[in-house]
């Protein structure tokens, strides 16, 4: 038995590796990145980098080559990191005030679900009817289009062409030593709470989103229904929320809109749990559960766009030498914490039962509405309304 769990602990510990290299070390090592040359540059050499993988791709038939095309989904990876620490520096110098924080935002969260139903959906029709090579063909000229686009554009103008500032020596050496950049992003005001809340958020709702359409394809609905409605229309319903997110924070304060939202989202699954109740199928049922999925997904998608501006909020607050670094920090708390529970509500699920698991799910959700609800009060919410407020 101890060999046995001595030789999957450690091709587990190898399979983590990549992972880690990419959203924890890559972020923090390169955070220099943008001081060397510009954000255009690194962006533009990112972007090229991602359409060559692609057009190698393009050359390797998968049944044929397939460590080759694995050395350049890799590269693929590799390129994506560095392009996400380049853009999220830009994002954090560029967007100043209410108003562009939120449209900044919702931009990013808009964009990059178009960009996963784009590859999930439309790069697949793709693939059926033109095959393997002429897809990356296509995904290519897009990246080759994305760099034109960035190279000619005038937003990066006014940045200015830098080479390794004059402190050069101290950045490297702070680059060398993770652990003082660790102690100025900890130093950053509202940094404890924020890495709380992006870990913790999504808990309750990402059970739900998880688990739900599994109650339904036990009881209600066929694979090819769930399909449609649980992804089609809910990823539309997504995309409004995460749109509406945006107007919203132009109007209001985030912490009045978090506090209200998260409240809703509370009570929706609360209706959603409910269904649980149901077992019998009926068109009534099938239109609750329709529902209930697009409320969630709803909220969900503009609860995503004001996290997304809180966590702008507080990088913004930091000396402009780690923003980068700040931020790509807590969005890779925000995915770890969405990915750690999607593992583990399945097995809540096997174990207790969909009431019992989700009576937990909604726990968890309640509890995030109650530290969001504290801080619009007494914390880093507070400070987000008062700042808000207009003159």
């Amino acid at each position: 038995m101890n060999d046995k769990l001595v030789f999957l602990g450690l091709l587990y510990f190898v399979q983590g590796i990549p992972y880690g290299l990419q959203s924890s070390l890559l972020p923090i090592y390169l955070r220099g990145a943008d001081r060397v040359g510009t954000k255009r540059r690194w962006i533009v050499g990112t972007v090229s980098g991602l359409a060559l993988t692609c057009a190698s791709s393009a050359a390797l038939a998968p049944e044929a080559h397939m460590w080759g095309v694995a050395a350049t989904l890799l590269a693929m990876n590799s390129f994506a990191s560095v392009q996400d620490i380049a853009v999220d520096g830009a994002a954090v110098s560029l967007l100043k005030g209410r108003g562009e924080l939120g449209l900044g935002n919702t931009a990013q969260v808009v964009g990059y679900k178009a960009g996963s139903v784009f590859a999930g959906g439309g790069l697949l029709a793709v693939i059926d009817v033109a095959g393997w090579g002429w897809m990356f063909v296509l995904l290519m000229f897009v990246y080759a289009g994305v760099a034109l686009f960035v190279l000619g554009t005038p937003v990066l103008d006014e940045e200015t062409v830098k080479g390794q500032p004059a402190d050069g020596s101290k950045r490297a050496a702070e680059v060398t030593k993770p652990w003082r950049v660790w102690k100025k992003l900890m130093a950053v005001p509202g940094t404890p709470w924020t890495i709380l809340y992006v870990l913790t958020y999504k808990l309750g709702e990402q059970g739900a989103v998880t688990m739900f359409p599994l109650f339904l394809l036990d009881h209600h609905m066929s694979a090819r229904e769930l399909g449609f409605w649980n992804g089609i229309i809910a990823m539309g319903f997504s995309i409004c929320g995460s749109s509406l997110g945006g107007l919203l924070l132009a109007q209001f304060s985030i912490g009045a809109l978090m506090r209200r939202v998260f409240v809703l989202r509370t009570i929706s699954m609360v209706f959603q749990s409910s269904l649980l109740t149901v077992i019998e199928p009926s068109p009534l049922m099938k239109g609750m559960a329709v529902l209930s999925m697009s409320i969630q997904h709803f909220l969900g998608g503009l609860i995503t766009t004001l996290t997304f501006t809180t966590m702008m909020h507080c990088t913004q607050r930091a000396e402009e030498s780690i923003q980068a670094t700040h931020y790509s920090f807590l969005a890779t708390l925000e995915v770890l914490g969405k990915l750690m529970f999607s593992a583990l509500a399945g097995g809540v699920v096997d174990w207790f039962g969909f009431q019992v698991a989700f009576l937990f799910f909604l726990t968890l959700s309640a509890g995030t509405a109650l530290h969001v609800w504290t801080a619009t009060f007494t914390g880093a919410l507070r400070e987000h309304q008062l700042k808000d407020q207009p003159k």
